[in-house]
């Protein structure tokens, strides 16, 4: 990971860099995914991530978000999201 993220900060426009001078947050931290399970969790948390931070009211009206292909997909319900999915709180450091 560490390689990665120091080649893409080497080719990253230093203009389009934050006021902080540097691409990538200082609390990174990266994840084994371990199963099925643990990788519906963490696709949760990272789906309901922009209405708990206030960046959406609803996980579908966030356009960047990879939502709307795993809707279609039939991975999650209609209604997904209006309250903070179960098993989420706590998953990554605030």
């Amino acid at each position: 990971m560490q390689s990665v993220k120091l080649r893409f900060a080497r080719r990253f426009p230093r203009v389009e860099w934050h006021a902080t001078g540097h691409v990538w947050q200082r609390r990174y931290w990266d994840h084994i995914i371990r199963n099925d399970n643990d990788l519906q969790r963490h696709l949760d948390y990272i789906h309901y991530n922009p209405v708990k931070h206030g960046l959406a009211k609803a996980v579908a009206d966030y356009r960047w978000s990879s939502f709307g292909e795993y809707f279609q997909r039939g991975m999650y319900l209609a209604g997904w999201g209006e309250t903070m999915p179960r098993g989420i709180e706590g998953l990554v450091p605030e």
